[in-house]
């Protein structure tokens, strides 16, 4: 799913009242049409997002998401959201792609992500965080794994951490590497990730 960010537009309500209606068409050429005609607009979100919920053409959704992209306010990613669970991987992979899209306003819904009782909706929420700033990745992704018991999960985070974490991640991770020392694989990958953010700290 090819996503380009644009800048968010002004709402208009009066001229976006056509495409809004053209998101029920019948036609799927018309509803991708549409889609793409309320890219940027604020006052679109609410019709893009019930649409979104019942498309069921991959080229119109992905149009769907794009406009809510190009929104990228906090009511945009609440559209998303909930496509992280979606048993379609494809529709998860875009939910992460637009939201990897916008650090700043997927920021204040991070930690409830991360703390999530479905552990696949956490380690998909590592992924969100690979966008961020250093500082605040390594912060939300330290919290995670101090109190994560999945290793699949600490696994993602330690992933993250080794491209975007900063030095404060490296006593986390070794304690991370004492609780988990019979998995072997998790020792590994903290010992690259520790040599990664001393080597960049260097």
């Amino acid at each position: 799913m090819p996503l380009v960010r644009g800048s968010k537009g002004p709402a208009s309500d009066g001229a976006s009242a056509p495409h809004r209606a053209a998101l029920d068409s019948a036609d799927a050429e018309s509803r991708w049409t549409a889609a793409r005609a309320l890219s940027g607009q604020v006052d679109a979100v609410p019709a893009l997002a019930a649409a979104l919920g019942r498309e069921p053409v991959l080229r119109v959704r992905e149009a769907i998401m794009t406009a809510l992209m190009r929104i990228g306010d906090a009511a945009s990613v609440e559209a998303i959201l909930p496509y992280l669970r979606s048993q379609d991987a494809a529709v998860r992979g875009d939910a992460i792609q637009v939201l990897q899209a916008l650090p700043d306003a997927i920021a204040p819904f991070m930690a409830p992500l991360l703390s999530d009782s479905d552990s696949d909706v956490r380690l998909l929420a590592t992924e969100l965080a690979r966008n961020m700033k250093g500082s605040e990745a390594t912060f939300l992704l330290c919290g995670l794994i101090e109190r994560e018991q999945h290793p699949n999960v600490c696994a993602a985070a330690i992933d993250v951490l080794t491209e975007v974490g900063t030095p404060q991640a490296i006593p986390v991770l070794e304690r991370c590497a004492e609780r988990f020392a019979a998995t072997p694989f998790l020792p590994f990958a903290i010992s690259v990730a520790i040599a990664r953010i001393s080597g960049a700290e260097g």
